[in-house]
């Protein structure tokens, strides 16, 4: 089965690496140096070990989430490893206003002077449960959290990662994106629509600018979200958040600057 079988959007001309050669990533001592990427969900999961993976990698990161005190967290990690100041960035995606992520570009402007890259992975996983059955509060939530938010941000940082010799945009998405499956809800959905926006993106922005946006599918991960949705699987049969980093690494490097419009598996067996 090739690379490309497991999602929907047409391959860059231009690509110059498969996906397996994404998963598969070594990495080089300081090849996100001089980078400042933001990341959403920093706190904790994938998001916290992605944010002091770039650390470690030279890039200067901006931890966004909703509770201040893992971000503080993840920012002593860093600081503690070495790695450049980190910056904390409170804020709550399902209450957050277009015009407070208005004032976020400014700031990082005014602040940082630079933003190369999003990693989107804050996310809410909502109810397992049949669409008939959904709540329309918490599906509300979800699509808001997992999809708005993410374009409202997206749209919002744009100035600054327009200014970036290669910007890159990674969204989170998932195998209940790719393939939805049933009792997923607003989960599958959300992560079927980022998936669109992914391919929107770049079809909008391919020839007017160097900015990349893709998606990753994590596959399954030890992380809360995915013991929440399998209570009953055995964590140590996942990979850790650490295992997958690879393909993190190199949608933010200089690696990967004609990949573009992916959905990149990082478990395509999972």
């Amino acid at each position: 089965m090739s690379d490309h079988a497991n999602n929907n959007i047409k391959p860059d001309n231009n690509q110059s690496l498969t996906h397996k050669n994404i998963r598969d990533f070594i990495a080089t001592e300081n090849c996100l140096e001089g980078k400042t990427i933001l990341v959403t969900g920093a706190g904790s999961g994938i998001g916290r070990v992605a944010a002091l993976t770039y650390a470690r990698y030279g890039a200067t990161v901006l931890l966004l989430g909703r509770t201040s005190s893992k971000l503080e967290s993840v920012y002593d990690e860093i600081e503690s490893a070495g790695g450049k100041q980190p910056a904390v960035l409170p804020m709550d995606l399902e209450k957050a206003t277009y015009a407070e992520m208005q004032q976020l570009e400014g700031l990082i402007n005014k602040e940082v002077g630079q933003l190369d890259g999003i990693l989107h992975n804050a996310s809410l996983l909502g109810e397992l449960t049949p669409l008939e059955m959904y709540d329309v509060d918490i599906f509300a939530k979800v699509m808001h959290v997992n999809c708005n938010a993410t374009f409202m941000l997206t749209q919002a940082l744009l100035p600054l990662l327009k200014d970036a010799a290669h910007g890159s945009i990674v969204f989170t998405s998932s195998t209940v994106g790719t393939h939805p499956r049933a009792f997923w809800g607003a989960y599958a959905i959300s992560k079927q629509a980022v998936e669109g926006m992914s391919d929107i993106f770049t079809q909008e922005t391919r020839n007017t600018t160097t900015l990349r946006f893709n998606c990753i599918n994590p596959g399954g991960t030890r992380t809360n979200m995915r013991a929440h949705a399998f209570p009953g699987e055995n964590p140590m049969t996942l990979k850790t958040p650490e295992d997958i980093m690879a393909g993190y690494v190199c949608l933010m490097s200089d690696a990967s600057i004609d990949v573009r419009g992916q959905v990149v598996a990082l478990q395509p067996k999972d």
